[in-house]
């Protein structure tokens, strides 16, 4: 494949936070470039937009489904090889859908979709265009976390027990969205959002990072779902127990209400023979602990730590290792699964170390199980996981 890999965006436009993480993690290795987009569902501000990123005018379009046409009818070496979708989630499912079946690939921001039923059409929609599709769990690409996941393959921990993870944040402990807060407004609204706020937009967060360290699926969870804030609409605040496979029991607290909290995203790990504990706002560390002998701390970038951190760290030993390069590493990954599909290689995306639609799809079952066990207060199963 010649030349860098292109790509558009749908979404991610004027005062949106996201947007502007996805494009500065796109670019940081330097064989990916922002070609086309749309960033708002105004015309006017989108194209204003996008003449500040300083794009062609005729690659500014007026609405994703003419987008996904246009690119697609472009010459190979000029039209995008991935769309970026970073809208609101309501609209996640028909941007990604106009994508794939214009045989464009797609990285979609998470939940995934609204539905289950959204969900899976995208998965059998990826499997009949041979689509590459990755979610943004950027957490997963921390080199500490893949760390943790190298530790918990080798068995170190011995039998796993249980887990307990936490994202507790504090922006929605009052009303912002009546402030002319842009992201809390819609996170907050049914319309936008879907069915769930927290756990959702958090949650989700989560639950993706203890399976994809321990690599357990849940088979049963208890939800207790609450709505602190007078007159919001969706939950703000959820506090999960949590039957996983192979009899691990898990306490899983999402919520976003805790005063204080910015983003407190952190997992312990328990065995019978030793334990392990990571923290996001600290992430460049790893936490050892035995029954008999001292703790141990495993630092990013070091020569003892596995393949897998150590091919996902982007700077030496003592320098922090930031939230940018968590996205920046699952585009490397996308981007290398792209070039060997354009070089004509056989690619097993089982291969490359990014969310894929189907960790969509069990993060879109997830939510919608946590949140009936919260409406109805009783053990919700889920036996119904992607093989």
């Amino acid at each position: 494949m010649e030349g860098k890999i292109r790509y558009g965006m749908v979404g991610g436009g004027p005062n949106a936070l996201i947007g502007e993480v996805h494009r500065m993690a796109a670019r940081l290795d330097g064989n990916i470039e922002l070609v086309s987009g749309v960033f708002s569902s105004d015309s006017q501000k989108s194209v204003a937009f996008g003449s500040e990123l300083q794009l062609s005018e005729d690659r500014l379009y007026d609405s994703y489904q003419k987008m996904a046409e246009k690119e697609a009818d472009l010459p190979e070496e000029k039209r995008i090889d991935f769309v970026v979708v970073v809208t609101p989630n309501h609209l996640h499912f028909d941007v990604c859908r106009s994508f794939i079946k214009a045989g464009i690939h797609v990285v979609c921001d998470k939940p995934m979709t609204n539905t289950m039923e959204e969900a899976e059409e995208l998965c059998r929609l990826v499997e009949k265009n041979n689509t590459i599709f990755a979610l943004t769990h950027n957490y997963s690409g921390y080199p500490m976390v893949k760390e943790a996941k190298s530790l918990v393959n080798s068995g170190k921990l011995g039998n796993l027990r249980k887990v307990v993870v936490e994202y507790s944040q504090g922006w929605l402990s009052q009303k912002v969205e009546e402030e002319g807060n842009k992201q809390a407004s819609w996170r907050t609204d049914p319309d936008r959002a879907g069915i769930s706020s927290t756990v959702a937009d958090i949650g989700s967060h989560a639950e993706h990072l203890v399976e994809y360290i321990t690599g357990l699926q849940i088979e049963e969870l208890y939800a207790d779902i609450n709505t602190f804030v007078e007159g919001r609409p969706l939950e703000d605040d959820a506090n999960m127990l949590v039957h996983y496979e192979e009899g691990v029991r898990g306490v899983l607290i999402s919520s976003q209400v805790s005063v204080g909290e910015e983003n407190n995203l952190n997992i312990r790990i328990y065995g019978n023979e030793a334990s392990l504990e990571w923290k996001q706002e600290n992430p460049n560390y790893l936490r050892m602990k035995y029954p008999d002998k001292p703790e141990e701390i495993y630092k990013k970038g070091n020569l003892y730590l596995s393949a897998l951190s150590k091919n996902n760290t982007r700077i030496p030993p003592g320098h922090p290792e930031g939230l940018i390069g968590t996205f920046a590493n699952i585009y490397s990954a996308v981007a290398d699964a792209i070039v060997g599909r354009e070089d004509g290689d056989e690619v097993n995306l089982d291969a490359y170390d990014f969310p894929t639609v189907y960790d969509g799809l069990e993060g879109v079952r997830f939510i919608r199980k946590a949140i009936e066990s919260g409406k109805k207060g009783v053990w919700v199963k889920i036996d119904d996981h992607v093989a």
